[in-house]
C-alpha cells in the first residue's frame, strides 16, 4: 500500500512517518508541506519519491492509495474531501473539523464515496486506555465517573516542537475532543447534558486559555475535564478512571492503580505500545479488509456534536 503524508514536517506528520516505518508492506511515496524547500529536505532525508506543496499535485498521483492529513485543523475538511473526490482513503489527525459544519461535510463525503475515512481519535489506541477499555467489554468494570486534566504552557502561537504556528490551536476544538470522544467510547453511552466554562480570551490569540467542562452520559456516568494553556508545570492530559470495581491512572500509554503507587502491566494489550503506530495500524487494515475503521468519521461525529453542544453553551446560546 502506498501512501501519502500530508503535513509531513510538522510534529504529528513526523510521529506518523516513524510508525508508518514499523507496519509491514506499507510505503510513504509522497509527502507534502506548505514550505516547499523543508518538504524537500525532508523526502531527500527519508528517501521518498515524491514531494510537493500542493496537496492537489499528491492526490493526482494514481499510485497512492491512502492519504494521512496532518495539515492545520482549518483545512481538514476541504483536504479530507479533496482526497476522496480523488479516490483516496484518508486518516484525518484530530480533530477532523473545528467545527460540526464541516465534521458533517467529512461524513456525508465518506457515505457518498464508501471510502475509508478516520479521525484521529489516537486515545482509543493508547494501550492504558485499550486495558480500560477491554475489561469494560468483559463486564469486569463500569465507569462512574472520569476526571480529566489537559495542561500545557502554551501563551505564544506555538507547536508541539516549539516552532511558530501558521494556525491558531483550540482547547474546545482540538484537546477536549479526544476527552470527549474517550469518554463516550469508554461508557459505551451517548452525552445527553454538558456545560462548559471559559476564562478570558487571550489578546492576541484570540482563544480561552483556561476551560472547564462537565458531561453526563444517557447511562448517568459523568466527566469533569480541566484545560489551560496556562500550566507551568507538567503537560500531557491525565485520567483518573473511577469505576464500579477500581479506580485507575491512566497516562498516555501508562496505567496505575487508585493510589498511583502500582504500575499495571500493558505488554499485552497490544503489538505496540505507540498509539500514533496502533491508530495508523488500523486505518491501513481497514482499508485492506474493506470495513469500517475505530474511529470511523461516521462514530467520531458524536463527539463533534458534543462539542458544537459545549460551543454554544460557552456562547451562552
Amino acid at each position: 500500500m502506498k501512501i501519502c503524508v500530508a503535513g509531513a514536517y510538522g510534529a504529528f506528520g513526523l510521529k506518523h512517518l516513524d510508525a508508518l516505518k514499523n507496519i509491514e508492506d506499507i510505503e510513504v511515496v509522497s509527502v507534502m508541506g506548505p514550505n516547499r524547500d523543508k518538504i524537500a529536505a525532508l523526502a531527500n532525508e527519508r528517501h521518498i519519491e515524491h514531494f510537493s506543496d500542493s496537496l492537489e499535485e499528491c492526490i493526482s498521483l494514481q499510485h497512492v492509495d491512502a492519504v494521512i492529513l496532518s495539515t492545520p485543523t482549518q483545512m481538514h475538511a476541504n483536504q479530507a474531501i479533496k482526497c476522496m473526490d480523488a479516490g483516496k482513503h484518508v486518516l484525518v489527525e484530530i480533530p477532523m473539523a473545528d467545527t460540526l459544519a464541516d465534521s458533517n461535510r467529512i461524513v456525508d463525503k465518506k457515505n457518498e464515496t464508501g471510502l475509508v475515512c478516520m479521525a484521529g481519535h489516537v486515545r482509543r489506541f493508547n494501550p492504558s486506555h485499550q486495558w480500560i477499555n477491554n475489561k469494560i467489554k468483559a463486564g469486569e468494570l463500569k465507569i462512574q465517573q472520569m476526571d480529566a486534566q489537559t495542561y500545557f504552557f502554551r501563551r505564544t502561537n506555538t507547536n508541539a516542537k516549539g516552532e511558530p504556528r501558521s494556525w491558531t490551536d483550540h482547547l474546545l476544538w482540538h484537546h477536549a475532543c479526544h476527552t470527549v470522544d474517550l469518554f463516550q467510547y469508554q461508557t459505551q453511552s451517548k452525552v445527553v447534558r454538558t456545560f462548559g466554562l471559559q476564562g478570558p480570551l487571550h489578546p492576541a490569540l484570540g482563544i480561552a486559555m483556561d476551560m472547564s467542562i462537565g458531561m453526563k452520559t444517557e447511562d448517568e456516568a459523568i466527566c469533569t475535564l480541566s484545560l489551560s494553556f496556562n500550566n507551568n508545570g507538567p503537560f500531557g492530559t491525565f485520567f483518573r478512571y473511577i469505576c464500579d470495581n477500581g479506580t485507575y491512572l491512566a497516562r498516555y500509554d501508562d496505567l496505575y492503580n487508585g493510589e498511583d503507587n502500582k504500575q499495571i502491566d500493558l505488554s499485552g494489550v497490544d503489538v505496540s505500545n505507540n498509539g500514533i503506530e496502533l491508530i495508523d495500524r488500523e486505518f491501513i487494515s481497514a482499508i485492506r479488509e474493506n470495513r469500517p475503521p475505530n474511529a470511523c468519521v461516521t462514530d467520531a461525529i458524536s463527539a463533534m456534536q458534543t462539542l458544537d453542544k459545549i460551543e454554544r453553551d460557552l456562547q451562552g446560546d
